[in-house]
């Protein structure tokens, strides 16, 4: 096994002759980390963790924040420390050696094809939703049904999901021809997320009621179905927080600045989650659905599928967000939400 190790003086010294000028402050890299946090796992899993935790998934929210604050205290100190681009292949790199640093990398690789495979298949959830409400959005279009058996995988009783193959594909060639992301629609699409995301709170607070937060624990805390296992899912959520030590290299006095960005947009994208899931479960529900004999049923499986079938909650709806606004007669504004969500999705696909 290669040990080789770069010692903190090399790396510097290359990071020297790349000449990235430090020109970001702790506010631009809390914006930075809210862009890369805010996104497919609070319009997704919010349905997985009603299934899994029920009202509780807004204690998971809390625990996978926390998890989410010390490992992002651990990236603020080795970015102080190492204050260059390659965020944990390069920390690695430098105490443990090359050969754990591989591994390390294609970690990040995997953790990525991952985080890919699951916003595809959340546009997938949200661009079908709209398609079936298209004469609410446009009058002059008819609204289209796209068959379960060409949106679901094999695990929730389909064949394959199309679309969301469709999606993979087209960004995959869009990356491959030499399509480039500029800072200006980056920005946009961080608006999109933040405005629908501001919007679905304002309208669902109004008609919450209190009687939708009992029983709050309905599955436990801890197991294959309860708060823990919800948080697990949730965590995913919280993936992007790491993009702030990537720019360390371009940030002035990254001592300061980078644990205040790396905590401040972890605390910011909390809160928001927060109220984004108290405003679904006290608008609509969130009780787990359960089996013809009361037990509980798995997130993702089969019996699940077989269960929502014709069956209106939270925990059924591939476009949870939407489906919320749809229930509380914002059906318009569901349909945009959708969309926004659909446009979002795409940056990360």
């Amino acid at each position: 096994m290669n040990l080789r190790i770069k010692s903190l003086e090399q790396i510097l010294a290359t990071a020297e002759g790349k000449s990235l000028h430090r020109s970001l402050g702790a506010f631009q890299l809390m914006m930075l980390g809210i862009g890369a946090i805010i996104g497919t796992g609070i319009f997704v899993l919010t349905a997985e963790a009603a299934q899994k935790a029920g009202p509780a998934m807004m204690i998971s929210f809390v625990i996978a924040g926390f998890v989410c604050a010390v490992a992002a205290l651990c990236y603020a100190e080795m970015a102080s420390m190492i204050p260059v681009s390659g965020s944990a292949y390069t920390y690695t790199y430098a105490i443990m050696g090359e050969a754990i640093a591989w591994i390390v990398g294609w970690a990040l690789i995997l953790e990525y094809a991952i985080s890919a495979s699951t916003v595809a298949v959340g546009w997938s959830g949200y661009m079908v939703g709209l398609l079936r409400h298209l004469h609410q959005l446009l009058l002059f279009l008819p609204d289209l049904i796209v068959p379960a058996q060409w949106v679901n995988g094999p695990w929730n009783g389909g064949l394959i999901n199309v679309p969301a193959l469709l999606i993979s594909l087209l960004i995959a060639w869009l990356l491959v021809i030499g399509t480039k992301e500029s800072a200006r629609v980056n920005a946009v699409l961080v608006s999109i997320k933040i405005v629908a995301l501001g919007a679905f709170i304002l309208l669902s607070v109004p008609v919450m009621h209190a009687e939708n937060f009992h029983p709050f624990v309905p599955n436990g805390y801890i197991g294959k179905l309860g708060v823990g296992a919800a948080a697990a899912s949730i965590f995913f959520a919280y993936v992007g927080f790491d993009a702030v030590s990537t720019a360390a290299e371009e940030t002035r006095n990254p001592h300061r600045n980078i644990p205040i960005g790396l905590l401040g947009s972890l605390a910011i994208c909390t809160v928001c989650y927060l109220l984004v899931a108290m405003s679904a479960i006290g608008s609509v529900g969130a009780q787990p659905v359960v089996g013809s004999a009361g037990q509980a049923l798995g997130a993702g499986s089969m019996e699940l599928a077989a269960a929502c079938s014709g069956l209106h909650q939270l925990a059924c709806s591939n476009e949870p967000l939407a489906y919320v606004l749809r229930q509380i007669h914002w059906p318009q504004i569901g349909n945009l939400l959708g969309l926004a969500a659909g446009l979002a999705f795409t940056k990360w696909c």
